[in-house]
């Protein structure tokens, strides 16, 4: 008989389920729905999309995509805190614009708010955002214990 013909090979059966811890801070606009600020599982952290709101008003800041990136960078930023980071912790962002006219406008916040190197980044142009919002971006944070 042939050598694999003995051979066992065992499958796991049972799967793991991951470990996950809400994140939450008072610095940031608290969740307008049923999800976490931000949630760390296996090692990394992912925030959800924050808008800019004024986190103490609970409204949508004035002034356009500018400052209304500014502000979710910010947002996003007490997050990372919260989680023990900061912006300089994330790896990744996903941006999502109601115009992408505003490209450029994102583009200079975040030249202001990052420095090299820069996390990788997907932006979109969507139909709508919560509020009225013309810029939400949500993103992935690397570090944290991989089963806090």
């Amino acid at each position: 008989m042939p050598l694999y013909g003995k051979m066992c090979i065992e499958y796991a059966t049972e799967s793991e389920s991951v470990k996950r811890k809400a994140i939450a801070t008072n610095e940031a606009p608290a969740a307008i729905g049923p999800y976490s600020q931000a949630v760390r599982a296996g090692g990394w952290i992912f925030l959800s999309g924050q808008i800019g709101l004024d986190p103490e008003s609970g409204e949508l800041v004035g002034g356009g995509a500018g400052a209304q990136a500014r502000q979710v960078f910010r947002n996003l930023n007490a997050v990372a805190a919260a989680a023990g980071g900061s912006l300089e912790s994330l790896v990744k962002l996903t941006v999502f614009l109601t115009d992408l006219g505003d490209y450029a406008t994102v583009n200079e916040v975040m030249q202001a708010v990052f420095s090299e190197p820069y996390p990788a980044r997907a932006a979109v142009e969507v139909s709508a955002l919560p509020r009225g919002a013309c810029v939400e971006v949500e993103a992935v944070m690397a570090g944290g214990e991989a089963d806090a």
